[in-house]
């Protein structure tokens, strides 16, 4: 008996001993929760009751080359709904989607859907999105009367000077699925992210885009929120600068806009290093429309744009100003004696055919006079002794049908024409054919943005350069990412002296001829004008230019285009004037 109640003492001691462990078990993990990892498990019953709202960084500007903001940024808002943890009744989403449908101007069914969606996920929902600063102040007034609506504010695209230089800038619109499949893993895009369309804004998409940032919020019950328990601060896109100049560019797009058609294009570059100080095409677009507030009406209609650039696209005979071509051409072949003079009739009749000059100039056209009065006889003739292979040659010395490998996607080639490409083609070329070479006209075809090197390439004396439009990037810590430098891609070296004889003979063309409307006063400016036949009717405008100040070399390289111009004097010229005015601040 002794013996049996030693063994229930011996069983009540270890129960007792277990019971003492089990109570300082918990005694530990209680002082663990309460004291040691207070804040981590206090985090983590916040965290239960915690909405993460996405936010997206401003994107990285792009600016001129003195640094105005050609692309910035404006102050947008999101609408959210926070749902709590609290039950609410169908009547009370019914009531707060009929508000916010009337506040929005959209349709109360697909809000209550994106409540319903909300509710019942317990996730934060993207209500709205891209609203105005107004529409968002007088939205806030809901929030006082309806718990879990959250204003978010972030940035949306905007450029300040509306179509200025689109077709270069580019637009942005809504990512879709084939970028999104090609996106870099490493990216922060979401499937209502706005990405770069065209132009810069696709090319230097990288660049451009910030890394998202992201708000987590603590809400109460009822959705309302109590405070920010973390914020992940948005980074800001790195700036790229263009080389282009904001007068100029004005200038150009203005002259184009107000010229008899208003269709066309121009192309201003440095003629000592080959950037592009002006890109127009028109008509234009103004790139806001794709990115618009979304309280704010936009036709549809005025989305669809023109995205054909002009500037590089277009190709068009170059007419009369090709007849410096030819006039290289006879100088480097010792066909051309200054000296010489041809007697213009108002046309040449070449194997039975009448080739007609736009007007009869009489006795005594020399080079100076030709290129002035733009004579077609006197070109004609010139020709004729020099061989239309010689003229083919120093098209390709120019680089002429030819890419200019400028950094831009759809750029033309454009059409050589002469003599060795009919051969390859196995067709005759014949004599009329280099009459029509001699002034720019048949087969051959050239973009305005290829006109415009060649035009750096006489200012320069023989530098032919790639074009380029971006100065430098630079992330937000001021650190430059990529830089770009002149670059010459070739020489065209001609006989000391030939380049001088050519700028004599355009400064003589604006000076006294059919280039005057290109004249500025204190500005050196030399040009030839062009008319371009076009069978589908009126004929085009041209005017090739370069200018620099007295005495010294040529600062700046043009081309002027205008569709349908009618001539090259009437249309072209009194746009180059006001480019080159804008370059050289006359007034």
């Amino acid at each position: 008996m002794k013996q049996k109640d030693f063994f229930n003492i011996q069983r009540l001691r270890v129960l007792q001993y277990a019971a003492y462990l089990a109570v300082a078990l918990i005694a530990i993990r209680l002082t663990d929760i309460q004291f040691i990892s207070h804040e981590k498990y206090a985090l983590a019953a916040e965290q239960n009751r915690t909405q993460i709202l996405y936010q997206t960084a401003p994107r990285g500007r792009i600016l001129s080359a003195k640094g105005e903001t050609i692309a910035g940024n404006v102050p947008s808002f999101s609408v959210y709904y926070l749902p709590g943890s609290q039950k609410v009744d169908d009547a009370y989403l019914s009531s707060l989607s009929a508000d916010v449908a009337s506040f929005l101007d959209v349709d109360s069914k697909k809000i209550l859907k994106l409540l319903n969606k909300g509710t019942k996920s317990g996730k934060a929902i993207l209500i709205a999105q891209n609203i105005s600063p107004k529409r968002a102040f007088a939205f806030s007034e809901l929030q006082v009367y309806y718990s879990g609506l959250y204003l978010l504010e972030e940035t949306k695209r905007d450029y300040p000077y509306g179509a200025f230089a689109a077709h270069l800038i580019g637009y942005m619109g809504t990512m879709d699925n084939k970028f999104w499949n090609k996106k870099d893993e490493n990216t922060d895009y979401r499937l209502n992210s706005k990405i770069g369309k065209s132009g810069i804004e696709k090319r230097y998409e990288s660049q451009l885009k910030g890394r998202d940032g992201g708000l987590y919020l603590e809400v109460d019950y009822r959705g309302r929120v109590k405070q920010k328990l973390k914020d992940n601060k948005w980074g800001k896109g790195a700036d790229v600068w263009t080389t282009l100049n904001l007068e100029v560019q004005k200038a150009a797009e203005k002259g184009i806009k107000n010229s008899i058609t208003g269709r066309g294009a121009a192309v201003v570059l440095d003629a000592k290093t080959g950037a592009v100080l002006a890109m127009v095409s028109a008509p234009d677009f103004d790139p806001n429309i794709f990115i618009s507030y979304s309280d704010e009406e936009i036709p549809s209609t005025s989305k669809k744009i023109p995205e054909y650039n002009l500037a590089l696209q277009g190709m068009y005979p170059p007419a009369s100003t090709f007849k410096t071509i030819t006039a290289i051409a006879a100088l480097e072949n010792n066909r051309l004696d200054l000296h010489d003079h041809s007697n213009c009739k108002g046309k040449i009749f070449m194997n039975g055919r009448e080739f007609k000059c736009w007007k009869t100039h009489g006795p005594n056209i020399d080079l100076m006079e030709g290129m002035a009065q733009s004579c077609d006889v006197y070109f004609y003739e010139l020709a004729l002794k020099t061989g239309s292979a010689s003229i083919e040659k120093i098209q390709k010395l120019f680089h002429l049908g030819q890419k200019t490998g400028i950094d831009l996607p759809g750029e033309k080639s454009g059409n050589i024409y002469g003599p060795s490409k009919r051969a390859r083609n196995r067709t005759y070329w014949f004599a009329g054919d280099t009459l029509n070479l001699s002034i720019g006209q048949g087969e051959l075809l050239l973009t305005p943005l290829q006109m415009a090197v060649y035009g750096a390439a006489l200012a320069s004396k023989g530098n032919i350069y790639k074009p380029y439009y971006i100065q430098k990037v630079v992330d937000p810590q001021g650190q430059v990412l990529e830089e770009n430098k002149p670059e010459i891609i070739a020489r065209a070296k001609l006989e000391e002296g030939h380049y001088e004889i050519i700028h004599q003979a355009l400064k003589g063309v604006v000076d006294r001829a059919t280039g005057r409307a290109a004249k500025v006063e204190g500005v050196d400016v030399y040009g030839k004008t062009g008319t371009a036949q076009n069978p589908h009717g009126d004929d085009h405008g041209w005017f090739l230019a370069f200018a620099g100040l007295p005495g010294q070399e040529p600062d700046i390289a043009l081309s002027v285009f205008v569709e349908f111009g009618k001539g090259g004097s009437s249309a072209a010229a009194p746009i180059a004037k006001e480019i080159i005015k804008a370059y050289y601040g006359v007034k």
